[in-house]
């Protein structure tokens, strides 16, 4: 998708009032994914620090004043070519309509900017629409010995029985 098909919204980085809004939007959005677990780890993974320290690397998506995307990314500290999409949502109505895929556009260019060449995201093993966007999106999924529906998962990679997915992709 074009810039020019997204001249209808606002993207602009996050500030720490944009917190409470992006938390309420969560638990829909993801469609009560995992149920009250999924809803309490999806809070958690969002603390209001990715909003005050990794503004510069994240992007909020409005239109007519309403949230309808975001992805919050950073530039990694100590792995100086890579870069990290930490967490990225659209709205249930946007989906399907490539601003995920101009979300993550955008955080592309802003890697590479500054001298980046790859960029890693993960997703829970049981996401599959997250897992299909990915590599849709061009991530190569990382090897692992396990797997979760037939797709290799790292097993504990959040802490005991948090598997994700992890991807790469060059940029």
């Amino acid at each position: 998708m074009s810039e020019m098909e997204f001249r209808d919204l606002a993207v602009r980085q996050p500030v720490a009032d944009d917190h409470p809004s992006v938390l309420r939007v969560l638990d829909r959005w993801w469609g009560g994914f995992e149920g009250s677990t999924g809803s309490v780890q999806r809070a958690l993974l969002l603390p209001r620090l990715f909003f005050q320290h990794f503004a510069d690397s994240s992007f909020i998506a409005e239109r007519d004043g309403e949230l309808v995307g975001f992805l919050v990314g950073f530039l990694s500290q100590s792995r100086h070519d890579e870069s990290y999409v930490h967490f990225v949502g659209v709205s249930p109505e946007e989906q399907r309509g490539g601003l995920g895929r101009y979300l993550y556009g955008l955080f592309f260019d802003y890697s590479r900017g500054h001298g980046r060449s790859v960029v890693r995201a993960i997703t829970s093993a049981a996401n599959s629409g997250s897992y299909e966007f990915h590599t849709r999106m061009g991530f190569d999924v990382e090897p692992s010995p396990a797997e979760f529906e037939g797709r290799p998962v790292q097993p504990d990679y959040d802490g005991p029985g948090l598997d994700r997915v992890s991807f790469v992709r060059r940029i």
